[in-house]
């Protein structure tokens, strides 16, 4: 027995005895036909904490606590050390950046620049104040223009082909944020080259059936 145990730590010995000690009461008392499994059983534990406390304070000279100032100091040197790793945000160099604010907005002041002559996106276009001799072209010719879209077109002072045929990118795009209900309509249907095509007397298949009658 002694040559089981040699290698083993003094605590270690003590709970093993105690642990002996709680087995042989254990089996003594269920020896016993009127008491039952339960109180042998819990007489047992309770010797066993009790007996392997007393043997490791008395045999060994550790109490159960004399590990806790290693835990505790073992756990305060991370908490020490973890300072040191604090400074290095200091030289964050988020803030560099900061210059570099300036530059992106001023970039915002020289579009605004550009923009006083316009209504929205886009420029525009010149208008007239009335048809010329007071005949206007029938809008209706050009695919996607109906008779509410005419009639808003003659508001923005836009009564002939040659108006339209003029547009640039600019105008198209200041028209088609403005047509109200309506956005987009001039580059989807293509205004700006059916208005050529009929300014210069030209015809199209969609303006030939206006004309027949088969649309409005």
């Amino acid at each position: 027995m002694a040559d089981a145990t040699s290698g083993m730590s003094c605590p270690a010995k003590c709970w093993l005895t105690a642990a002996g000690v709680a087995v042989l009461t254990f089996v003594l008392l269920v020896g016993f036909d009127d008491v039952g499994l339960l109180w042998p059983l819990v007489l047992s534990v309770v010797i066993f904490v009790a007996l392997g406390l007393a043997f490791r304070f008395l045999l060994c000279g550790e109490p159960a606590t004399s590990d806790a100032p290693k835990a505790t100091n073992a756990a305060a040197a991370p908490a020490n050390a973890a300072p040191a790793a604090e400074p290095a945000p200091t030289p964050a160099p988020a803030t560099e950046p900061a210059p570099a604010s300036p530059a992106t907005a001023a970039e915002p002041e020289a579009e605004v620049t550009d923009a006083p002559a316009t209504d929205g996106e886009g420029a525009k276009p010149e208008g007239l104040s009335a048809p010329r001799e007071g005949k206007p072209d029938d809008l209706k010719q050009i695919k996607g223009v109906g008779p509410k879209l005419e009639t808003m077109l003659n508001e923005m002072g836009f009564y002939h082909f040659d108006q339209i045929a003029g547009w640039g990118p600019a105008e198209v795009a200041w028209v088609d944020e403005n047509l109200q209900g309506f956005k987009g309509r001039v580059t989807r249907d293509d205004w700006v080259s059916q208005a050529k095509t009929l300014a210069s007397g030209g015809e199209t298949a969609f303006s030939k059936r206006v004309e027949d009658g088969d649309v409005y």
